[in-house]
């Protein structure tokens, strides 16, 4: 059986929201747009999570910029996740972070706040997902305060090794636990949502296809 990520790649956002409402499972998050590059993501996450700089620690040993550690620890194919809800108008992605995750083979960056530079993210055909954009340095303003540990992604927890796919309707998280009774459910209903196109298409009146059957296709 092919991986979880492969799985997940076929599916779109819309689909897999789909199945998580039909298992009573939360993990969609609306507002984060696609600012750099038009290609769907899918992936395993790895998290980082920032906070205003006078609320974290005095660094210990050399300086080390916000979102590096996730780099260096990232797999080909990983998504970086990212929060910073301190209301602070700073970057905490920016366009050396999305060179560096692009040599690395990383997937795409969804942050939950603003990213900066993101021009440079698109000539690198590099995927951004984002709350915002700014011009607004990270240094002095915000600061990590921690890596590989859960995030918050608007009213969704997120922990490192679970799943995430995003596109232009959206992203999702998906628990690892529960990532196959997901991906069985979404591919179900991308199946029939397949088969109904194909009935459109065979000139099958639209009522008809969007039937009772569809209404209750998430019960």
């Amino acid at each position: 059986m092919d991986d979880p990520v492969k799985r997940l790649g076929r599916l779109d956002c819309c689909a897999v929201s789909d199945a998580m409402d039909k298992l009573g499972l939360r993990g969609g998050v609306s507002g984060l747009e696609q600012r750099a590059t038009a290609r769907r993501i899918a992936g395993r996450v790895l998290t980082y999570r920032l906070v205003a700089a006078d609320q974290a620690p005095a660094p210990q040993g050399p300086p080390r910029h916000l979102g590096t550690t996730a780099v260096e620890a990232a797999q080909a194919g990983d998504i970086i996740v990212v929060e910073q809800r301190t209301g602070i108008d700073a970057g905490s992605w920016g366009g050396i972070l999305s060179l560096g995750a692009k040599v690395r083979g990383v997937a795409g960056v969804i942050v939950d706040g603003p990213v900066r530079d993101i021009d440079e993210a698109r000539a690198y055909d590099f995927p951004v997902y984002c709350r915002s954009l700014t011009a607004r340095t990270a240094r002095g303003r915000v600061a990590e305060i921690e890596t590989h540990k859960p995030v918050t992604i608007g009213d969704v927890q997120v922990h490192a090794g679970d799943y995430a796919i995003a596109d232009a309707s959206g992203v999702v998280f998906v628990p690892a636990a529960d990532i196959e009774r997901v991906l069985d459910v979404a591919e179900h209903i991308a199946g029939r949502e397949a088969a109904m196109a194909k009935a459109l298409l065979a000139g099958t009146p639209i009522g008809q296809v969007m039937g009772a059957d569809y209404e209750h296709m998430l019960r």
